[in-house]
């Protein structure tokens, strides 16, 4: 199964603002860092603020930061409000009549089984485990090189 880039970026979001602790992180800040456009960004946010996966703060002080803590986002979390279809072939579209084979198909089962696979795995790894080395991402992500900037509440 390949993730679209909206779902790669999304996990970056995220990764950014975990390695960010806590603080606001802006969207102009993140889309530098990932040598991203921002309006791309801008789009992605949606579905994670709608998920809250990541709450946003209006105003001259405001930005982007977890809505809640990054132990308790999965990967899983993401794929699901950021992945329009799992569909790993023609034969699990939701209209997939043409196959005689539909019912009864080992190949259905197999693929199955992987994307259960894939998922289960996903639900194993948060966004903490990607970002758990925090010092080297806000150097690398040049985190550390950013004014400091009051906390909102």
């Amino acid at each position: 199964m390949r993730l679209t880039r909206q779902t790669n970026y999304a996990i970056r979001i995220l990764m950014y603002c975990a390695a960010n602790d806590g603080q606001l992180s802006r969207i102009p800040e993140i889309a530098s860092a990932y040598s991203v456009s921002e309006l791309f960004l801008f789009k992605i946010l949606q579905p994670l603020v709608e998920a809250k996966l990541v709450e946003t703060v209006r105003g001259r002080n405001g930005g982007v930061r977890l809505g809640k803590p990054a132990e308790q986002i999965s990967l899983f979390d993401v794929v699901r409000v950021t992945e329009e279809s799992f569909a790993m072939a023609e034969c699990f579209e939701n209209d997939a009549t043409e196959c005689p084979l539909i019912d009864n198909c080992n190949l259905n089962a197999a693929l199955r089984e992987a994307l259960n696979a894939f998922m289960d795995v996903l639900m194993k790894h948060s966004i903490a485990d990607l970002a758990r080395d925090r010092t080297n991402m806000r150097s690398r992500l040049h985190i550390d090189e950013l004014p400091p900037r009051a906390l909102a509440s």
